[in-house]
């Protein structure tokens, strides 16, 4: 029984010529990860994000192209501080990294020894590397004995095209229990790190939870670990040190919403013939072919899409009140702009429509308010006491 690939049909030729030429014939494609992935499943309706992320197109090149560069990343400073840190919790074949492994997660297991298992997970293409983790998983579930998988791939099928998914480490428990392991180079200062940036570490570690899960089904015995291990450098040293996160709800939300997202196909097959987003063409054809694919910005956006400042110019010169956020559109229902809100307010919106009134019923509020505000006399200004000496 094979443990993969995913049990979907194959993507055809067609559709692969298809993407190729969206990207540009001569552009290799970016794969997905899973911080792309998460940011994808938080904006399911950006019809946008979700074909130039199937083609394989790379948006920060493409956001440069149009003229509105992404300003946000990591430093290089960043990358290697924690390309350091990861090299040391894994160092002396993860004996370190299955310790924290045992320690929050061990039940009553023996603890890991010497004869712990780091299987060669080297092999040509994502493809073949994703097969042979599939086998090293299927080998560890049987073997039972404590295993490492370094930089495992893993597939996931998103919008019906498979995504090839790489955490920094997956463990294998002699119980068959499968375990993500998350390693970051923020601190952990008394037990705790930024929720901020742990939140992030869940929603990406979510991704590959569903990534394992679907080669788990497969496999007699497997299960896959609703809790990742989050490895970070306690307080303010470069000692590795470990917290469990619980991502069952980042799970269901990222299953859900990716679940949501309208298959490549379909996508590909709406938009006109000769359509490239290859970076290298003019700005004028680029944005053209941006703009013949539906968007839906929002101001979260800016955080997780290179695109946000392009798509962000194009909603506010449409006057789309989703540049003021969701819960603003969606609180002025059927009023499609700015322009036809800030009307309704002045009186001249639709009589009858409960979003109008409230609308003129806020402005004739403010205006009040800003009357009594002149009319009231000014404060005296407090005296200063006389200086004792």
């Amino acid at each position: 029984m094979s443990s993969y690939p995913p049990s979907s049909p194959p993507q055809t030729t067609t559709l692969r010529q298809r993407l190729a030429d969206l990207r540009g014939p001569a552009v290799p494609p970016r794969p997905l990860d899973a911080r792309a992935l998460a940011a994808l499943a938080a904006n399911p309706g950006c019809g946008r994000r979700a074909i130039l992320d199937g083609a394989g197109v790379d948006k920060t090149a493409l956001a440069a192209a149009l003229g509105t560069p992404a300003t946000f990343g990591q430093s290089q400073f960043a990358i290697i501080r924690g390309n350091s840190f990861e090299a040391k919790v894994k160092g002396d074949g993860g004996a370190e990294l299955l310790r924290l492994v045992h320690a929050r997660l061990g039940a009553g297991a023996e603890p890991p020894g010497p004869d712990a298992r780091v299987p060669d997970l080297t092999a040509a293409g994502p493809e073949g590397r994703a097969a042979r983790t599939a086998l090293a998983l299927r080998e560890a579930t049987a073997a039972g004995a404590w295993t490492l998988l370094d930089h495992p791939m893993l597939a996931l099928e998103v919008a019906g095209t498979p995504a090839y998914l790489e955490p920094d480490a997956v463990v294998v428990h002699p119980d068959g229990r499968w375990t993500v392991v998350e390693i970051k180079s923020f601190p952990m200062i008394d037990g705790a790190a930024d929720a901020a940036k742990v939140g992030a570490a869940a929603r990406q570690a979510a991704v590959y939870v569903l990534a394992l899960e679907q080669t788990a089904r497969k496999l007699t015995g497997a299960e896959v670990g609703h809790r990742v291990l989050l490895v970070c450098p306690k307080d303010f040293s470069n000692l590795p040190t470990a917290a469990l996160v619980d991502v069952r709800r980042e799970r269901s939300v990222t299953r859900r919403q990716l679940e949501r997202l309208t298959r490549i196909e379909d996508l590909a097959a709406g938009l006109p013939e000769g359509l490239c987003f290859d970076p290298a063409r003019p700005v004028e054809e680029l944005t053209e072919a941006v703009s013949a694919v539906s968007a839906a910005y929002a101001p979260e956006c800016l955080s997780a899409c290179e695109l946000a400042f392009h798509c962000r110019e194009r909603s506010r010169a449409a006057g789309d009140p989703a540049t003021l956020g969701r819960s603003v559109r969606g609180e002025l229902g059927g009023l499609d702009t700015v322009e036809e809100a800030l009307a309704a307010a002045a009186g001249a919106g639709p009589d009858g429509d409960p979003t109008a009134d409230a609308l003129r019923q806020a402005a004739r509020l403010r205006a009040e308010a800003l009357e009594q505000a002149a009319a009231r006399p000014p404060h005296p200004a407090p005296e200063t006491p006389e200086c004792p000496c």
